[in-house]
């Protein structure tokens, strides 16, 4: 870390272009593989930052690539920018306030996510302009992190061959290297045919789908006694199979997400929920037909780079807000509860600290609470390369994940400050993959053991492709004029 000031320096240089870019995302919520104007934005801040474009990356339109610099490691920054639906909100605004329209909303802070990530690709190309150092920098723009798994698709194609580290970042509550603490996930969709019949008149020559959807949910939960602890198991209804009681439904479909520690507990997982939907299907003499829409791997460690990222958070200091910021963030603190605000304390093993709405310090990495542990395409490429990923104060302590809470302070200072922090963490941390020789080598050498008695397997099936969404026509007809 001996020169990474002249990398902050750079990260700073360029900052205000880069919380603009943020801003106009938040601004155009858009959900798994729909980021068209997201991705378009990006493109044209690649470009004109002269990097080396290669757009429609693995096959999916809302996906780019940009490359700077010759020979040497190739360090890849990861960024994203789908938002989520059902969280529209008004900025700065610490009430339950949805802006009109169709309701999506930057409920995670992906907005934040890409545009700090591609300000550290900025810096880090900028310097090895400067010094001449032999090495590549890729951002990677990511779209459909949120249930798509775009990353594991990107992983499958092959866009991750050549990588020699990836590195990310993520909004949240505290300032931390993240614990690479994931399940994994599948979302697998399961669709009961059975047919239709007069419910009052002859009922006995219906068969019903939704009746199997409701069997199988109960065959489901009397599973979830006998799982793993950590396993979890959610649905959502796609088809009730219509609005009249009158009718025995013949169409019924519904979406899982089964999840575990690992991969290997996750497919054993899968064929157990299977079987229930079999069962169901048997007992209701339905035709069931299981198709999977997205799956993705655990998150893999990496104790030398998640050491470097330390080292340079610890350099950096915690992010600097001000009394403006901290009167803010108490009025979303405000609107939480109690239980909302301790348990965010728990999840990093810090005892609460009263009238602290913003986090003021760096976590230690050993210091482990109980996390609440998701899901995340970023898994597959942990798997695939060396990865390590940050954790930086943009949003109050307490605020749930994909809220309107968030959506709410995704443009204020607070979010611009924790960003810019966020850039500097990922450059210096590339910065010093590229000065030290040593620290790549023993980030290889960390990956190759976690990987050598378990290789990467794609968990998505190699006949699924990405649920791709077409270009909206208006963006379409923008494009042409």
């Amino acid at each position: 870390m001996k020169n990474s000031g002249q990398v902050w320096q750079l990260v700073d240089s360029k900052k205000s272009i880069f919380e603009a870019l943020s801003d106009r995302i938040w601004g155009m919520p858009e959900i798994a593989y729909t980021e068209y104007r997201s991705v378009a934005e990006h493109t044209a801040m690649l470009r004109a930052e002269g990097f080396r474009v290669t757009e429609n990356v693995a096959g999916i339109p809302t996906a780019v690539m940009g490359e700077s610099g010759e020979g040497g490691p190739v360090i890849a920054i990861l960024g994203e920018y789908d938002a989520l639906p059902g969280l529209s909100q008004e900025a700065g605004v610490a009430e339950h306030r949805p802006v009109p329209g169709i309701g999506h909303g930057h409920g995670c802070g992906h907005n934040m996510l890409g545009a700090a990530a591609l300000l550290a690709a900025t810096a880090i190309k900028d310097w090895l302009a400067e010094s001449g150092q032999q090495g590549r920098v890729r951002y990677y723009g990511c779209p459909a992190e949120e249930g798509g798994a775009a990353k594991a698709f990107m992983v499958r194609a092959g866009a991750f061959d050549d990588v020699d580290v990836a590195i990310s970042w993520h909004p949240a509550s505290f300032t931390r290297v993240d614990e690479a603490l994931s399940l994994a996930n599948t979302r697998m969709d399961f669709k009961f045919t059975g047919r239709a019949s007069h419910a009052a008149a002859a009922p006995h020559l219906g068969r019903s789908a939704l009746d199997a959807v409701e069997l199988m949910n109960v065959g489901v939960n009397y599973l979830r006694e006998h799982v793993p602890s950590d396993s979890r198991i959610h649905y959502a209804m796609l088809d009730s199979g219509g609005i009249a009681p009158n009718v025995v439904q013949a169409n019924a479909k519904v979406r899982y997400a089964i999840r575990s520690r690992d991969l290997a507990g996750m497919l054993a997982l899968n064929e157990r929920v299977k079987k229930v939907a079999e069962g169901a299907a048997l007992m209701t003499e339905t035709k069931l037909d299981i198709s999977i829409m997205s799956a993705v791997s655990n998150l893999l460690g990496n104790t030398p780079l998640e050491e470097a990222m330390q080292a340079n958070m610890n350099h950096l200091g915690p992010v600097l807000f001000d009394d403006a910021d901290r009167a803010f963030a108490a009025q979303i603190q405000a609107t939480l509860s109690d239980e909302d605000v301790e348990n965010d304390y728990l999840r990093v093993g810090v005892a609460p600290k009263p009238d602290t709405p913003l986090c003021d310090f760096i976590v230690p990495m050993d210091l482990k609470g109980e996390p609440m542990i998701g899901s995340t395409d970023l898994g597959d490429v942990s798997w695939a390369v060396p990865t390590v990923q940050a954790r930086v104060a943009t949003h109050a302590i307490g605020t749930p994940g994909h809220s309107w809470q968030i959506t709410a302070q995704g443009k204020m200072p607070t979010a611009h400050k924790g960003m810019v922090y966020a850039a500097k963490a990922m450059a210096g941390t590339a910065f010093d993959v590229l000065s030290d020789g040593t620290l790549l080598a023993r980030a290889k050498r960390d990956h190759h053991e976690r990987t050598a008695r378990t290789p990467y397997v794609c968990p998505i099936p190699s006949d699924v492709q990405p649920p791709l969404q077409p270009r909206p026509r208006e963006i379409a007809d923008t494009n042409q004029r």
